[in-house]
């Protein structure tokens, strides 16, 4: 079973689609971690984020590694033999993720890697371009979105827990910068698959998300 959850930044796509592999016992994949090392490793070269050669150059160099726990669940990612997990987390590297996300060579790259990733297991994916791109054949393809203001305020607090004190108007401006930057990039844009379903996050919790997901998959 491969089950595609795609959508803009804070709509809750990791942890719900965490929640949900759990609930069925599937693999999960966090697409976006592995954008966020390709811009974690750029950054730590002083490369030009919007240089599709120079990026292009560095990929084939790279090597990028996906471990997980036994439940199929804990991911842990490995850069060239380093153990990035926490490295990107940080608001540069979001950023640094976003820009080397619109490059054709990132793109496909990854693409090859994440359908490797799921050739012959159950999985879980969350990304911007699960459901149209890299399974675009996938049994049940969600859409998760939210009012920007509430994924603002999502993210802001995940910040603030990590330490990071920045403005929620800082964080708002970034995110809309974002989801522009997502929707109209030339490379595999944030859409919506034809045969996805939209769901509006904004009012219910994790739990309640996760039981509608299941409910509309006929497995509640």
């Amino acid at each position: 079973m491969h089950i595609a959850i795609d959508g803009p930044s804070g709509a809750g796509k990791s942890t719900i689609a965490k929640a949900l592999a759990q609930r069925l016992g599937l693999t999960y994949l966090d697409t976006g971690a592995m954008y966020r090392a390709v811009g974690l490793k750029a950054l730590r070269l002083g490369l030009d984020l919007r240089d599709a050669a120079a990026l292009e150059g560095m990929l084939k160099g790279t090597t990028l590694r996906v471990e997980r726990g036994e439940n199929g669940l804990d991911q842990r990612l490995f850069l060239d033999g380093e153990e990035i997990s926490a490295a990107i987390r940080s608001s540069e590297v979001t950023w640094a993720a976003t820009v080397v996300s619109t490059l054709l060579p990132v793109r496909a790259w990854l693409v090859s890697m994440q359908r490797e990733i799921a050739k012959g297991q159950d999985i879980v994916m969350d990304g911007r371009d699960i459901g149209t791109k890299v399974l675009p054949d996938a049994d049940f393809k969600f859409f998760l979105t939210a009012d920007d203001a509430i994924r603002a305020a999502r993210r802001h607090l995940e910040l603030r827990q990590k330490g990071e004190n920045i403005a929620l108007e800082t964080v708002l401006t970034e995110l809309r910068r974002r989801d522009l930057q997502d929707s109209t990039r030339a490379e595999s844009p944030l859409t919506l698959a034809k045969d996805a379903t939209v769901v509006d996050s904004g009012d219910l919790s994790i739990d309640e998300v996760v039981e509608l997901l299941l409910a509309l998959m006929g497995k509640a």
